[in-house]
């Protein structure tokens, strides 16, 4: 499912991050702009980039950042005079209640020891405890979210480290939850993944310029070679000497968030060494051994669901139809949508092809159900278009359970499984039939001896959820 803005069955990925160190000196301001093109999936409310000169005044950070896509944010009006030789990116989607200006990124922090600009994806649960511990000590916050809260134990922690990779390490142990980190000083950039390594971090170079990036798809956009991912609980430091890591706060207790191979990342992108788009083909062809059906044609719900059904259709015989047209060009205007727009928002985004379904038993691939009301429209409209019968199958399981490490999945008492049986989520949906992926192969999308996180399918955390942060 293509759970955007547009689609009040929603639930999104939080961030993307980007930093680029270029040793020998040149801007890097054009693969900030295109790489985070290629993360703009990741988060659309808000995004930015800021850049400094390591041969230039020490601290001196130039900034772009706004409400909006890239394109909007990022114009040439804005971006005019942005150079510098190492810089971040960010883009964001907000959690319910922050998504203001003042919450956008990379953040900037001016202390003592110069500056620090951070870029954060994730989502730390511990944030209260560490909040109220700043605050009592004099602390002043200007925005609502955590990563304000990362970037002030940092620079404590600076005060009392030799540098300021030792600090971020320091400061990562005090943190629970999932943060991928891109963090710029005025000679280096740092990148730190949690040791969980919830959300992916990746390592990539280009001539003389070193880039961490969310996705590899991000690497890909700038021509960049992909040197390697970045471990859980790694902290890597670039600098003019090259790559230097500290690995001392890794482990072997991994939960990568099983979403990402399902919808968030893009299909082109490889995490830890898995393609993800190999993870959806697997997860169609599951679903056709597991949850099988006679039928006419195989159909995806963009994007995510494509790869899903062209493996459905491998595995079962049944031939792979395109029978949705996306409509790509439809930006923010819809984001808060009044509710008489909002109704009509899944037919301004798709559009079903009769050619394709008329007449016809289909197998209809999408990657959740969440609240349901999504999944209800277009069986309509492919019934509509004509087709005979739509038989749904989900290349995930059912969600049961809120997630608290960076995704905005509703909460509980607002997912649809939760409440009721397979049976009748079928009839609430108009489907003549509906399949999940059983929860007992959910670990063959990413292989054997690949740690991951299904909390959301199975309430199981990897880490202990505090009584106050409990939804």
């Amino acid at each position: 499912m293509d759970m955007d803005c547009l689609i009040t069955d929603e639930m999104h990925e939080e961030c993307g991050v980007l930093g680029v160190y270029d040793i020998d000196g040149n801007d890097v301001v054009s693969n900030l702009y295109y790489g985070l093109f290629a993360l703009q999936h990741r988060g659309q409310e808000s995004c930015g980039i800021a850049v400094s000169d390591t041969n230039g005044p020490k601290g001196k950070v130039m900034s772009c950042k706004g409400m909006g896509l890239i394109s909007e944010v990022c114009t040439e009006e804005n971006m005019e005079g942005l150079k510098g030789n190492i810089g971040v990116g960010h883009v964001r989607y907000s959690r319910s209640g922050d998504n203001s200006i003042h919450n956008t990124q990379p953040l900037v922090l001016n202390y003592v020891k110069g500056t620090l600009c951070i870029a954060h994806n994730g989502s730390i649960i511990n944030t209260s405890e560490l909040r109220k511990e700043l605050e009592y000590t004099g602390a002043i916050f200007q925005t609502s979210n955590d990563t304000e809260v990362i970037a002030y134990h940092i620079a404590r922690e600076r005060l009392k480290s030799k540098t300021v990779e030792e600090a971020v390490t320091n400061a990562m142990s005090k943190l629970v939850g999932a943060y991928s980190l891109v963090i710029m000083s005025p000679r280096k950039l740092i990148g730190a993944r949690d040791p969980h390594g919830f959300h992916p971090l990746c390592i990539g170079k280009k001539g003389s310029a070193y880039i961490l990036a969310s996705e590899t798809a991000a690497l890909n956009a700038v021509d960049a070679e992909f040197v390697r991912d970045v471990l859980p609980g790694e902290v890597v430091m670039i600098n003019k000497e090259g790559i230097h890591s500290d690995t001392s706060l890794c482990t072997n207790n991994h939960a990568r968030c099983i979403f990402e191979y399902i919808y968030f990342a893009r299909p082109d992108s490889h995490i830890d060494g898995v393609s993800v788009y190999n993870s959806r083909i697997m997860a169609g062809r599951i679903l056709a051994q597991t949850n099988s059906v006679e039928a006419d044609v195989v159909v995806g719900v963009p994007d995510s669901g494509n790869a899903a059904a062209l493996g459905f259709a491998l595995e079962s015989g049944i031939p792979f139809g395109m029978a949705f047209v996306k409509n790509s060009y439809v930006g923010r205007t819809f984001i808060k949508p009044k509710q008489a727009v909002r109704a009509s928002g899944v037919r301004i985004k798709l559009n079903v092809l009769p050619e394709v379904v008329e007449g016809k038993r289909v197998v209809m691939i999408d990657d959740s159900i969440v609240r349901g009301t999504t999944s209800a429209k277009i069986v309509k409209m492919l019934k509509k278009a004509g087709a005979t019968e739509v038989h749904v199958r989900i290349s995930s399981s059912p969600f049961l359970y809120p997630c608290y490490y960076g995704v905005d999945v509703p909460t509980g008492d607002q997912l649809i499984a939760r409440n009721n049986s397979i049976d009748q989520i079928r009839e609430m949906i108009g489907a003549d039939s509906l399949g999940y992926l059983s929860l007992d192969r959910i670990g063959d999308l990413i292989g054997k001896g690949m740690g991951y996180c299904d909390a959301c399918f199975t309430g199981k955390y990897p880490t202990e959820i505090p009584k106050s942060e409990r939804k």
